[in-house]
């Protein structure tokens, strides 16, 4: 899930003439008389702006912006993996979790995932304990949604959150971070607000 909409810089590619018409004093100098040359001069110029047409041609698609709706439905690669440990009255539960630190990463989140393996998750990190609302755009996977204080204790659990819906999805109160897992892992496991979550993001 995602927090914003991914943003993408595009390229500008500047058109440029490509062939200067103003050859210099010396470049006259030697040229030879229009009689004797004309017929080859126009075949190399005409090589030459070919040449750089097709130049032109190869740097515009290669920056062009043509490729990025495909760049911007994929998901993004697994990143490594933390352990995190929910603490329940069932017991001790260990997912392990790839943790979005920056914006980039936040805003990106499960976007375009189709699978999240049972034993897996996302932990979003805020950097300051505040009011934060989630949202499923351009997620498939149901998710349920823990909120998390600084402090280690749940907030809130948003359980089953409907793919692709654009609600929001808001804590009940500060957190600093928000963990999603699978939709039921909540259930099964009985987490709740006033439970426990270890992770190194907390308690510092």
């Amino acid at each position: 899930m995602s927090i914003v909409l991914a943003s993408f810089r595009f390229l500008s590619v500047r058109r440029g003439r490509a062939l200067d018409s103003h050859a210099s004093p010396a470049v006259r100098a030697m040229a030879p008389s229009p009689a004797s040359s004309s017929v080859p001069a126009r075949r190399k110029a005409a090589h030459v702006v070919a040449f750089a047409a097709a130049l032109l041609c190869g740097v515009l698609s290669a920056s062009l912006p043509a490729s990025l709706p495909a760049l911007a439905q994929a998901p993004a690669a697994p990143g490594e993996l933390e352990n995190v440990t929910l603490v329940t009255a069932s017991g001790e539960h260990v997912f392990k979790v790839e943790v979005m630190r920056t914006d980039e990463q936040r805003a990106r989140g499960l976007m375009f995932r189709k699978h999240l393996p049972a034993d897996r998750g996302m932990l979003f990190d805020f950097k300051a304990e505040q009011r934060v609302s989630m949202w499923m755009r351009n997620t498939y996977i149901p998710l349920d949604m823990v909120f998390i204080a600084r402090d280690g204790t749940v907030v809130n659990v948003a359980q089953d959150t409907e793919p692709l819906s654009e609600r929001t999805i808001p804590s009940a109160g500060p957190a600093l971070a928000v963990l999603e897992v699978n939709a039921g892992v909540a259930r099964r496991i009985g987490l709740k607000a006033g439970d426990r979550v270890r992770h190194p993001l907390f308690g510092r």
